[in-house]
Formats: C-alpha cells, sequence, structure tokens
C-alpha cells in the first residue's frame, strides 16, 4: 500500500515532488494543482510497466485523483514497479480545502 500525504504537507514540500494527476482529461474542467502533469490512471500504469517514466524513476512523486481512488491505486501501481510514490489524501478536494 502506498503511502498517503495530506495537502498541508504536500503544500508545504510540493518542491520535493513530481505532482501526477491521473484523473481524465473531461475532469481537468474542475481545476488541477498549479505544476502537476495530466496522466491518467490507466496511462500512468501502462507507462510505469513499459518503461516509459524512467526518468521520472529518481524523483518523489505524488498522484491525486477527484476522491483519492484512483490516485491510491496509481501510487500503489508505482511502488510496486519500484517508483518513490505516495498519494494526496483525500484527493484534489482536500488541495482546496486546506
Amino acid at each position: 500500500m502506498a503511502e498517503k500525504i495530506s495537502a498541508d504537507e504536500l503544500k508545504s514540500r510540493k518542491d520535493e515532488f513530481i505532482i501526477i494527476d491521473v484523473r481524465e482529461a473531461d475532469e481537468l474542467a474542475n481545476g488541477k494543482i498549479n505544476g502537476s502533469k495530466h496522466m491518467p490512471l490507466g496511462l500512468t500504469i501502462r507507462n510505469a510497466k513499459k518503461k516509459q517514466i524512467e526518468d521520472l524513476r529518481d524523483k518523489k512523486m505524488c498522484t491525486y485523483c477527484g476522491t483519492g481512488y484512483r490516485g491510491n491505486i496509481a501510487a500503489d501501481e508505482l511502488v510496486k514497479e519500484g517508483f518513490n510514490a505516495v498519494t494526496l489524501d483525500g484527493g484534489f478536494p482536500s488541495w482546496n480545502e486546506s
């Protein structure tokens, strides 16, 4: 299971992470975390398994989605593939609330 990070902690340490938005394209209209990379869940998993994001291997990564569910799946899959990944607890709404 990937670890979770609170929105407050991520905000204070944002420059340490590559932040990956795993939501679908139509969900981005509701806003996003500035500086995050858009890589939908399925693509994130495929990219990790097919070694297409090796340039991120030595970076800390934080995934997020609309509720926290898909972000958690993405972080778990990244960790399984050997990446250093956490997920934003509560997803994008928690970012807006903190």
